[in-house]
């Protein structure tokens, strides 16, 4: 059979031998076996304008699903972040696969089997195959389901054969050196902390990257470390017979709190890796794979600059307040840089220092905030002093001024309001939320609630969305991070979209920023996956002791998107105009760009008129990877009040728009 002039599938009870466009002369080929005791991946091969050449062969896919507890009773129920799945009993089950049949769709540019027969302990399903047009890239995926409630699961994956014929074993060290070492079958499994989320199998014919989706796969933490998400070897967890290369989750994460991914009973969890097959080297191989992550690095666009926030690193109390020796540039910054970030809003002090006073301690250890931003800021990179204080409005919010602001948290008796201190000059008291309101009025700040609806601020801002402080234009809304996290969803981060859209039929013109909230920031980490981007519309940076009101202005505004940085969204208007000064009619045109890297699923058109939520869906699966497009869509809007966009690919990462408000 065939599923479209590009991809050519032959099926048989024993075999589906599938062949696919890769690149342009290129083409890849996948023979999967249907019999009960064959390796499912017979042969992966791949072409360049010539016959093909065999790269690897019988590989298995393989899965260990570690099932814990959720707890859905003492706080938020799935929406919990404060939870320690894995000090509570848990289980490993590995997945096996009867190939109960096989099923082979086509949807838009890309071709999906689904082999029935997918067993784990109380989790069943398929295994599922994707090939993308245009690219040497394909998923695999155990998508299960279980019955039992307050489920919570990790998975490890990989690919896996009893003698398979690779030379090396290949990665980039997490300094970004390229590693690896010859292969040995009888190796016993190692757990390798790398740089790109990457393990490759290298044979002398070619490269198999094996790799996770670059922000799903990691569940909430309060700490970015790189704990060995791949592995190598013989015997993987004493579970997996063979030698594999694959991808894994430390079961204690940060060892902090750690509460996996979510399960819910019914939803169909997608439990998936990715690979990419090439006739190249391994370092080749490893470069193309880094493409799709722009190098893990948020790139420039003309007219915007890039915008990451809420970080506790505590810079100020660790170093500079113990007069430790102060170095040219710290590493927290140069991380950062090599991030691509163009300002980073800190979140300081948080559990540390003396928001409340004695005043000496508080107004030195914010000076010393102000000249440590003062310092690492240039005309290329601006850090910006910040705080996640967790008084007088109820739960957690982050704030920003546009200038340095002596401000303690403490007003007590007859306290002046404000008061002038000979050294640092105008100091705020500050004793209950109307103090606050009028501190953020007076000096041009803004908040926000942190981590809304769980964490801290579990709640909130719906306990508070009466008073007159969130009501003021000074109180911007929220922010967007993926917690809860889980696998059986489109898009990352419905707890806050759905906060947005409340807030938004709530009457308010509030907007959601995209938060890191994270601790230590080294070069040794994780960041890329656990950092999220805003790209604000700005042309320049301003200049640190001019303030930085330009910046804490497109915030108010919402001119900005957000995304985890494969996806960019340029540009988003309705009817021509990015504030909808002509709006609400019943044929309107919704506008907008956006570039990707991974082949995209969908975007949404979402509005509301006050009461509902409306959404609007477009199909994307006919892209392939890294492209532009400029859409216009026609949609009713007749009735409605606002309308925002998300675009979602193939890896669950994504882009979203502020509301544009309709007249």
């Amino acid at each position: 059979m065939s599923t479209s002039k590009q991809v050519k599938v032959n099926t048989s009870a024993k075999k589906v031998d599938i062949t696919w466009p890769t690149g342009k002369g290129t083409n890849g080929r996948v023979v999967l076996s249907l019999e009960k005791n064959a390796a499912l991946f017979s042969s992966i091969q791949a072409s360049n304008n010539g016959p093909f050449k065999q790269i690897i062969s019988n590989l298995n896919p393989k899965f260990i699903l570690t099932v814990g507890k959720r707890d859905l009773i003492s706080q938020n129920g799935w929406n919990i972040f404060f939870d320690r799945v894995p000090l509570k009993p848990f289980k490993a089950y590995k997945v096996t696969l009867d190939k109960s049949g096989a099923v082979i769709t086509s949807e838009g540019s890309r071709t999906i089997v689904r082999i029935g027969g997918a067993k784990a302990g109380p989790f069943s399903g398929n295994v599922e195959i994707t090939f993308y047009n245009g690219s040497p890239l394909f998923n695999v995926a155990a998508v299960m389901s279980t019955p039992i409630d307050s489920t919570a699961v990790v998975y490890d994956a990989g690919m896996v054969g009893s003698n398979p014929q690779w030379s090396k074993i290949i990665w980039a060290k997490i300094n970004d050196e390229f590693d690896g070492m010859a292969y040995h079958n009888a190796d016993t499994s190692q757990n390798v902390a790398v740089k790109y989320r990457t393990i490759i199998g290298e044979t002398t014919a070619g490269s198999l990257a094996v790799f996770p989706a670059p922000h799903q796969y990691f569940y909430p933490l309060d700490e970015a470390f790189n704990l060995k998400f791949t592995w190598y070897g013989s015997n993987y967890r004493k579970m997996i017979p063979g030698y594999g290369i694959g991808i894994r989750q430390d079961l204690y994460g940060d060892r902090r709190f750690v509460p996996w991914f979510n399960a819910p009973p019914g939803t169909h969890q997608r439990f998936n890796f990715f690979c990419m097959a090439t006739l190249s080297g391994g370092q080749a191989a490893l470069n193309a794979v880094k493409q799709f992550t722009h190098n893990d690095k948020f790139v420039p666009l003309p007219g915007y600059k890039t915008m990451a926030s809420h970080f506790h690193n505590e810079y100020t109390t660790n170093v500079t307040l113990k007069n430790k020796p102060v170095v040219k540039e710290p590493e927290y910054v140069q991380v950062f840089k090599k991030l691509g970030v163009d300002i980073v809003h800190l979140g300081e002090f948080h559990g540390t220092g003396h928001p409340k006073g004695p005043d000496e301690d508080r107004l030195k250890e914010l000076d010393a905030l102000f000249k440590e931003c003062e310092k690492e800021s240039s005309n290329k990179f601006l850090l910006l002093p910040g705080e996640e204080p967790n008084e007088f409005f109820g739960g957690h919010w982050m704030g920003i001024f546009p200038k340095p602001v002596y401000w303690i948290m403490s007003r007590k008796g007859e306290m002046p309001f404000i008061t002038n201190d000979s050294r640092y000059g105008k100091v705020y008291h500050i004793g209950s939320k109307d103090d606050m309101l009028k501190l953020l009025e007076l000096e041009g700040g803004l908040a926000w609630t942190a981590h809304a609806r769980t964490k801290g601020s579990t709640g909130y801002p719906d306990l508070y969305k009466e008073e007159k402080f969130f009501k003021s234009d000074r109180f911007n809304g929220a922010a967007w991070k993926n917690i809860p996290a889980d696998l059986s969803t489109e898009r990352m981060g419905k707890r806050i979209f759905d906060l947005m859209d409340d807030m938004s039929n709530w009457g308010l013109k509030k907007k959601a920023i995209a938060e890191s909230d994270i601790f230590t920031i080294t070069h040794d980490n994780e960041m890329y996956a656990h950092v999220n981007i805003n790209y604000l519309k700005i042309d320049a940076l301003p200049k640190f002791s001019n303030g930085w009101q330009p910046v804490v202005d497109v915030i108010q505004k919402g001119e900005f998107f957000s995304t985890t940085g494969e996806v960019l969204i340029p540009a988003f208007k309705v009817n021509g105009s990015s504030s909808a000064k002509s709006g609400r009619k019943a044929n309107t045109s919704v506008d907008f760009s956006v570039s990707w890297t991974f082949p995209l699923k969908f975007a949404e058109i979402i509005s509301g008129d006050g009461q509902k939520v409306y959404r609007k869906r477009i199909d994307l699966k006919n892209t392939t990877a890294f492209g532009s497009k400029q859409f216009s869509i026609p949609v009713d809007l007749k009735g409605r009040k606002w309308v925002r966009l998300e675009v979602w690919d193939a890896a669950v990462n994504g882009a979203f728009t502020q509301n544009i408000w309709l007249n």
